[in-house]
This record gives structure tokens, C-alpha cells and sequence, in this order.
């Protein structure tokens, strides 16, 4: 905004997503499509959208947009693409993935106008079909160009995320800096109390990996499995074991963690046994949110947001809740429909009805980085 008022006396509406309206699912985008058009369609010529930590050379962005003609249809970005067919892009373009490209949303991404103007008409009568949000950037890409006559991201090489400060980063409008955000001192190693879940199938391949690497930073750690087996030691909660969901598990979990006597953890932090962490990141990062309050943190995916669906943490990079939060979602009724329930989704889904924010960190991931 500071460069804004250097280049001109009117400034540029800055909106934030969760501010945009009260619809669950406004963070994935497409929703508040019609909202934009509605509001900025006849007095602005692009939405510019970007990251909390995307930093922006404004005059060189205005530049960089006014090689385009505004009064087309633009999807701009920096392009990203598969180098083989994945299974969070349901198997996109199997035949030559690298195809297909994505803008990078660390680099900011834009839309025409016009392009705006199309998709909230297109948006009223066909809807996203899908009921997940999984990686948004590549779903917003497929969506335009299965309804928008095959409208390809046009790649912007001024959009960037090079290090703010690298001579690489002289040309660019957009930087990003990857830094991980201190909010003040780290929370302490006994703060924390980590649960892995894991299965007898997993004793001996596993477990020996978490072991071998971030098991030696974790004051407070407990294995729970179907077997006990005490040269780990697992502990048995009685659950008997399932092939997905483990919500009985999770549930478990959460109020043997309530139950425990240990007076100085404010944090329980829920990981698979092949979940890859490192506590000492975590620790600095848990300094940016109140323990007192109910938080409930990791990468956040969508089901059914189109249509008053929820949010959730999807479980296998991690799920950290404050012990506040823990006392609400034991302190409710919501519970498990069946064992093998999706935990994750039974969770966001008591989350939604508990008023509780899932709140998303791009620090978490569900598939290998």
C-alpha cells in the first residue's frame, strides 16, 4: 500500500480471503469468483492473487500486466508442472503430465477481467464436480481449461520466488521468502506430546525410521498400535486395528491425551508412522499461536465446500491441536460413525459445527515433498 500511494492517489482494494464472505470454502477460490465479478467487474481490469509472504515490487507487477491486453481472457502465473501423473491430480494427463500447467500460487497468479466475468457465469451453472479441494492451484487450472475452451496458463517469468534478496529475484515483480515465521521464543520440548499411530504389520519396518531420526527430539512420545509390544513399547487402546480411517484410533487418542497427568504439555500432535517431522521447526512455529485458545493446525484440503461442506487437516502430514482444542472436540458429542471413519474428516467435520478454524500451514505435507 506504500508503493501504491507513490504511484497514484487511488489505491488498490487488498482483500483477504477469510474476510471475502462468511462461505466455509472461500479460501479455494472459485466460490468467490462470482462475488469478484459482481463487485470489481466494471471498475478493474485484473485480480491479482498471492501468498501471506509473497512480497510484491508493485510498479514492476503494473508493468508486467500491462503487456497484456486487459480486455482478453488471461490466466497468468508462474508455471508449475507434473513430471509424472500423481494421485492428488487423480492421474491428470497421464500420457505426457508435463503438458499441463499450474501457476505457482508462492508467486502470485492473476486474472483478466473478462476471464473473471466468464467464470462466475459458468460457475452458476456448472459447479466444480468434484467434492475434494486437494491442491488447489492445479484444480482452479483444470477448471479453466475444461470450461473455458482449453485456456491455457500463460507462464510470467516476472512472477518469482526467488529469495527477496538474491540477484536473481532484480527482474521480478513478485519474490517469496521462505523463511519459517518465529513468533517468539519456540514452545518447549515438553510442551509437546507426539502420538504416532501405527499397526503391528509396521513394528519392524516403520517405527525403526522414527526411531532412527526425529524420535530423539520429542520429550514426550507414545506409540499406539493393536499389539503391545514393549521392546518399542506400543501401547494397545483396545481399538482393533483397520485398513483406513482409524478415526476409533484417533478418538482414543485425543482422550487418553486429556486423561494423561502431564502438567506442562499444552500440545498434542497426532503423525502416521511414516509421517516425517521435525519437532524443532514445530517448536518455533507453535510460538505463533495462543495454546489457550483452540487450535487446530496442518495442511488443510476441502470436502463438499461448494455445497455447505467442511474443512479438514488431512491426517497424514500431521495434525496439532491445542489442548483447548482437544477439551472441546472430547467435550462434545461428535464422535466416530464407525472405526474406520475417516479421522481427519470426522474431525473437520466437528471442527465445522464447533465453530473451531482449521487452520493451514503450507509448512505441512500429505504426499512426499
Amino acid at each position: 500500500m506504500k508503493q501504491a500511494a507513490e504511484i497514484t492517489k487511488k489505491l488498490p482494494k487488498v482483500l483477504l480471503l477469510h474476510e471475502v464472505a462468511e462461505n466455509e470454502g472461500a479460501w479455494t477460490i472459485l466460490p468467490v469468483i462470482p462475488y469478484f465479478a459482481d463487485t470489481y467487474g466494471s471498475n478493474s481490469s485484473w485480480i491479482f492473487f498471492c501468498e501471506e509472504d509473497t512480497s510484491v515490487n508493485l510498479r514492476k507487477l503494473l508493468e508486467t500486466l500491462e503487456r497484456f491486453d486487459k480486455s482478453k481472457e488471461y490466466f497468468l502465473g508462474k508455471a508449475l508442472y507434473d513430471e509424472e501423473s500423481t494421485i492428488i491430480h487423480h492421474y491428470a494427463f497421464a500420457e505426457d503430465p508435463t503438458f499441463f500447467k499450474y501457476p505457482d500460487f508462492a508467486a502470485g497468479w492473476a486474472l483478466s477481467m473478462p476471464l473473471v466475468r466468464r467464470l462466475a457465469e459458468i460457475l452458476t451453472k456448472d459447479p466444480p464436480s468434484s467434492d475434494f479441494t486437494i491442491d488447489l492451484k492445479h484444480e482452479i487450472a483444470l477448471y479453466i481449461w475444461q470450461k473455458v475452451d482449453a485456456l491455457e496458463l500463460t507462464p510470467v517469468p516476472e512472477f518469482c520466488t526467488e529469495d527477496p534478496n538474491s540477484l536473481q529475484a532484480a527482474g521480478c515483480a513478485t519474490t517469496f521468502s521462505n523463511t519459517l515465521p518465529v513468533c517468539g521464543k519456540p514452545v518447549k520440548q515438553e510442551e509437546i506430546f507426539v502420538a504416532v499411530k501405527t499397526c503391528k504389520k509396521f513394528h519392524n519396518d516403520r517405527v525403526p525410521v522414527v526411531k532412527q531420526t526425529w524420535e530423539k527430539n520429542a520429550v514426550h512420545l507414545e506409540y499406539y498400535s493393536d499389539h503391545a509390544d514393549p521392546s518399542i513399547p506400543t501401547i494397545d487402546l483396545g481399538i482393533p486395528n483397520v485398513e483406513r480411517g482409524h478415526c476409533g484410533k484417533t478418538f482414543a487418542i485425543l482422550e487418553r491425551f486429556l486423561k494423561s497427568n502431564l502438567k506442562n504439555v499444552r500440545w498434542l500432535v497426532v503423525v502416521d508412522d511414516d509421517t516425517l517431522i521435525s519437532l524443532p521447526r514445530l517448536q518455533k512455529l507453535l510460538s505463533c499461536y495462543e495454546c489457550n485458545e483452540p487450535v487446530f493446525l496442518g495442511e488443510r484440503y476441502g470436502y463438499g465446500l461448494g455445497a455447505r461442506g467442511y474443512s479438514y487437516i488431512t491426517g497424514g502430514g500431521g495434525m496439532v491441536f491445542s489442548k483447548a482444542a482437544v477439551k472441546e472436540f472430547i467435550g462434545s458429542k461428535c464422535r466416530c460413525y464407525s472405526n474406520d471413519a475417516p479421522d481427519d474428516m470426522v474431525l473437520g467435520m466437528c471442527a465445522s459445527g464447533l465453530g473451531i478454524s482449521v487452520t493451514h500451514s503450507p509448512l505441512f505435507h500429505q504426499v512426499r515433498g
